[in-house]
């Protein structure tokens, strides 16, 4: 069975892009940088992180890389802005010269590249002397309560489930490796902090209607198993999430924040 699939940016917004963009924000409140910097955003995916580094920090330039042409092609298209430039290549081999950057960035993508080290030496290699390398990824051990719920429906439906849950797989969900990580490559000053978003559903459709969009981790499970499967996985979560009035379902997700200095 597949792990992850990545190819469809609509299917990518309706699942996590639509929270990412706001994690994003919050994100650079906390880096709070200089304005006219040149950015680089690595796995820019359909462009949450790189929109708002052009809404909310002046930059001089910023330049999105990712390895998926759908997410790139949306990205495009979402973002006519004369700063921003987007073009295609790996996380682990960045297509481009030794400190381009002043800020190199990268949300949620790190527990995805296979080698996590090779990412943070290539974005540290790209940076500029005394420039900032940061990153943020879900919290999937359990601040992420969206995916979490989904992965305990998931074990609690078929044990196999367990094998592809995100809080397993990826240990670089915790705070300790991810400062450890950042330091063992070098970077200095380097500090972790969560950063929480409310993430409000209109319904149980809204929640559930991009577990079938076979796009993360989740929904390509979702996609594998059989329909009986499936079902008692939808059951289980609509029988456990609590309705607001209106029949809003109200939960948060935690992402972890690192960063360091070059």
């Amino acid at each position: 069975m597949a792990l992850e699939a990545w190819d469809s940016g609509n299917a990518y917004e309706q699942y996590v892009g639509r929270w990412s963009r706001r994690i994003a924000v919050e994100f650079l409140h906390w880096l709070a940088l200089p304005q006219r910097l040149g950015w680089a955003d690595i796995g820019c995916g359909t462009g949450a992180l790189t929109a708002a580094i052009a809404a909310n920090c002046r930059p001089s330039s910023v330049h999105g890389i990712d390895s998926s042409n759908a997410f790139i092609s949306l990205a495009r298209q979402h973002l006519g802005d004369g700063r921003v430039g987007f073009g295609q290549g790996d996380a682990a081999h960045l297509p481009c010269k030794a400190a381009s950057f002043d800020a190199v960035v990268s949300g949620l993508v790190l527990n995805f590249v296979p080698d996590h080290q090779s990412m943070i030496g290539e974005m540290v290699r790209v940076t500029k002397p005394g420039g900032v390398v940061a990153v943020y990824v879900w919290d999937y051990a359990g601040g992420m309560e969206m995916m979490r719920l989904f992965w305990d429906a998931a074990v609690a439906a078929s044990p196999n489930g367990a094998l592809l849950d995100e809080a397993t797989r990826f240990p670089l969900c915790r705070p300790e490796p991810l400062g450890s990580l950042f330091e063992n490559g070098g970077l200095k000053a380097v500090e972790v902090r969560a950063i929480e978003i409310a993430t409000i559903f209109q319904n149980f459709d809204d929640f559930w209607r991009p577990f079938l969009g076979n796009v993360g981790a989740g929904p390509v499970y979702l996609a594998g198993v059989g329909d009986e499967t499936r079902e008692r996985i939808r059951l289980s979560l609509e029988k456990q999430l609590a309705v607001a009035p209106g029949g809003r379902i109200e939960l948060s997700a935690r992402a972890w924040a690192v960063r360091g200095v070059v």
